[in-house]
């Protein structure tokens, strides 16, 4: 069995998916990040909301900021995050 990553929520995010982390094994197939958010997507209405399409969500992997098409590895750490506004 590989190492599950461990994927982290912030802010309104963790609101509407009803945790602040988890940890999982990727699923087969998932191996991107537009690829996990697709399927968070369909693991119930709370995900659903929280990655909306056209929603403004941002993503770090290992803590590097990261883009749709950043490859994914057994072991990551996955942060989902609202964008950060400066003052």
């Amino acid at each position: 069995m590989s190492q599950p990553v461990r994927i982290l929520y912030f802010a309104w995010l963790r609101e509407r998916v009803g945790t602040a982390e988890e940890a999982l094994a990727l699923p087969e197939g998932v191996g991107t990040v537009a690829a996990l958010i697709d399927w968070l997507r369909a693991r119930g209405p709370g995900f659903a909301a929280a990655f909306a399409p056209g929603g403004s969500v941002r993503c770090a992997v290992n803590q590097d900021f990261a883009t749709p098409q950043t490859t994914l590895a057994p072991g990551d750490e996955i942060a989902f995050f609202p964008p950060v506004t400066g003052g």
